[in-house]
């Protein structure tokens, strides 16, 4: 598992460079109004708060109405249907009795009805819509870097803006985790438009308290949080070890589906002389030779047998992927997730 990113490189010639990193981007100092957990955690569990919630700022404010606009959009025009037959109801509900008709099941006729009417009646169920849809996003500091166009938190806030707002158009509840090392902030499943851009408004304006990364916790929460079956949109570049069992245990009670976001930086060790990494969980500093062929092959290799691990493991334990690159963006990978369920659905 690799997190360095690069702090700095020295050239040929002696002189210190910046490395092509994406600088630290300035973030809102101030915190979005948290909710109350669900139920009573440890101190070291519970999501992080402020005695007294400062306003939200206006930088804040006016990138939740980008967001909306551009996710409004996509959502009207690409993911209306794809959503609604990818994610059915949970069960039937019962709405009516009617008198039957040539080519009823035989199987759906009241007895007690068609007794007391001596005449054949027939129940009609309907399909119980109304979905649960969670956005489990990790917000740790392996999240705050990016080489292309945005930073991987922002990617993942614009996609879980889009799931959010799909799930709105489709009168389904919404809510959402952040998590890092500890439970940062939790947005309790609601419907309605203004308590999406308000989910979407924390994504955005959110300064956790912590670096690291711990899925197997956030799994944890979810389980003992959410008491019916729902869909998790679990968002993290999955930089965790000990989330094979976690991930099990999710996806036996939930629909869960890993949501990978990635830079291309972290694919690949440029021939760029020596440079230095750091851990963006840790702070942990590290000097590497980058000419060195060796040094570069051997992170690669390991890089790939990352990525070929977790791919085997969500594959093993039925977990659909969803693969995200702050490079491109977010259309594409999640019209191909839609389109390949739809299609493994219709073969059943």
């Amino acid at each position: 598992m690799i997190r360095w990113r690069w702090l700095w490189r020295r050239d040929v010639d002696g002189e210190t460079a910046d490395s092509g990193r994406a600088a630290p981007r300035t973030r809102p100092t101030s915190r979005a109004p948290l909710s109350a957990a669900p139920f009573p955690l440890p101190a070291s569990r519970a999501p992080h708060s402020a005695t007294r919630p400062p306003a939200v700022p206006p930088e804040v404010l006016k990138q939740v109405k980008l967001l909306e606009l551009r996710t409004r959009g996509l959502v009207n025009s690409l993911f209306s249907g794809e959503y609604r037959s990818v994610f059915k109801g949970q069960g039937m509900e019962f709405s009516e009795v009617r008198e039957y008709q040539p080519g009823d099941e035989v199987r759906s006729i009241d007895w007690n009805v068609t007794a007391r009417m001596q005449r054949p009646y027939v129940k009609r169920y309907i399909e119980e819509r109304e979905l649960t849809v969670m956005l489990a996003v990790d917000v740790s500091g392996s999240e705050r870097f990016g080489t292309r166009r945005r930073f991987k938190s922002e990617l993942a806030s614009e996609l879980a803006a889009v799931l959010a707002m799909s799930a709105i158009r489709n009168n389904d509840r919404v809510g959402a985790l952040m998590f890092t090392d500890r439970i940062e902030h939790v947005v309790p499943p609601r419907k309605g438009r203004r308590h999406a851009l308000r989910l979407i408004r924390d994504l955005l304006g959110f300064e956790p308290a912590g670096r690291g990364t711990d899925i197997p916790a956030a799994t944890d929460y979810l389980i003992k949080m959410l008491g019916h079956k729902a869909i998790i949109f679990l968002v993290s570049d999955f930089l965790s070890s000990g989330i094979e069992r976690p991930l099990k245990l999710l996806a036996q009670r939930h629909d869960l589906v890993a949501v990978t976001v990635e830079d291309p930086s972290e694919r690949t060790l440029p021939d760029v002389g020596l440079v230095r990494l750091v851990d963006p969980e840790t702070g942990e500093t590290l000097d590497v030779d980058t000419s060195d062929a060796r040094v570069r092959a051997q992170f690669d290799a390991t890089v790939s047998e990352d990525a070929d691990r977790r791919r085997h493991l969500l594959r093993r334990l039925a977990i659909d992927e969803i693969a995200v690159r702050t490079d491109s963006g977010i259309m594409e990978p999640l019209l191909r997730f839609f389109r390949t369920r739809e299609m493994r659905i219709g073969r059943r």
